[in-house]
């Protein structure tokens, strides 16, 4: 079984494996109800006690339905991009609802970039304090792209967990370099916060190099948790014995290793330019009538279709 550490000083024990949760979902794989909480409570049966997800992936029914029937403890991690109190706590309220779940273990403020937007967030963060005082959620913190953000949520004494994008390569990192995330990661640790990693595998361009990004992940001892996406049970098997100090089997590997991922923009696409403003990387720019993306750039979060009139952008 996949052993658990505290997340900073929460009180919250995780498993290292934390299931990212985003690749199951309409932004990216829209596997059917079934299939995706069939493959979640395989998880849960293997030791990971771990998932995060957040209130744009539309995953909350996969969870819900993975949990049911299932009574050993599951910690969630969700998060909104609400900045006011009444957005906040209407945030909070559906994922409540949806997961049914009576309190959420952690909720986040949804991809922070500095001191500045965690000041524009501050209605939405009060009413985060209230509902822990409440008892309905046991940790505050913020997701973020950013080693400012970083340094800012250590600085922070409310905000109790970091959720940082972190890879080898510094893939989506949007101010600066692998390196200078580690440090920022190791400042925060040592000033108590729980810290799980994001986009291990830079959205999939790092697919090739799958087990060597992944275990280099593994050896920052100030990651207390990694989020790692998957869509199936090879994955998941792979993934687990990786995480419990195994190698695994070469040939799965590279099978594994050699799918490609992409975001693919439909033909039919307008050009109306919403995706734009959606796009963390600010990678999506419109050129003759219709969205175009830097692919070599693209963090494949899957972001952009969320906010697509007319369905014609996914990660494929």
């Amino acid at each position: 079984m996949l052993s658990q550490r505290e997340l900073g000083h929460t009180g919250i024990y995780v498993s290292r494996l934390c299931f990212g949760s985003l690749t199951l979902g309409p932004l990216q794989a829209n596997l059917p109800l079934q299939e995706g909480a069939d493959l979640l409570r395989r998880a849960f049966e293997s030791g990971v006690n771990f998932i995060d997800t957040a209130q744009l992936y539309q995953t909350y029914p996969y969870i819900r339905q993975a949990l049911a029937g299932y009574d050993q403890p599951v910690v969630i991690a969700t998060k909104s991009y609400a900045y006011n109190r009444e957005d906040m706590a209407k945030a909070v309220e559906e994922a409540r609802r949806e997961l049914d779940r009576d309190v959420i273990d952690i909720f986040l403020l949804h991809e922070q970039e500095s001191e500045h937007t965690i000041s524009g967030h501050q209605e939405a963060l009060e009413y985060l304090l209230e509902a822990k005082s409440r008892g309905i959620i046991r940790a505050t913190g913020l997701s973020t792209h950013t080693i400012r953000a970083v340094r800012a949520a250590t600085n922070h004494p409310d905000l109790e967990v970091i959720h940082p994008i972190i890879n080898r390569s510094g893939i989506g990192i949007v101010d600066g370099t692998a390196e200078e995330m580690v440090q920022a990661l190791a400042q925060a640790y040592e000033a108590g916060k729980g810290i799980y990693g994001m986009k291990a595998l830079g959205g999939g361009h790092l697919f090739g190099q799958a087990r060597i990004a992944l275990e280099w992940v593994l050896q920052n001892q100030h990651l207390h948790a990694i989020a790692v996406g998957m869509q199936s049970e090879e994955e998941l098997a792979l993934n687990i014995e990786l995480f419990q100090g195994q190698k695994g089997n070469e040939a799965t590997w590279q099978a594994v290793q050699q799918k490609k991922r992409r975001l693919l923009i439909e033909e039919w696409c307008s050009g109306c330019g919403n995706c734009l403003a959606q796009c963390p990387q600010g990678v999506l720019q419109i050129e003759a009538e219709k969205a175009t993306v830097n692919q070599e750039q693209c963090i494949l979060c899957g972001y952009c279709s969320s906010a697509c009139p007319d369905f014609c952008i996914k990660v494929v």
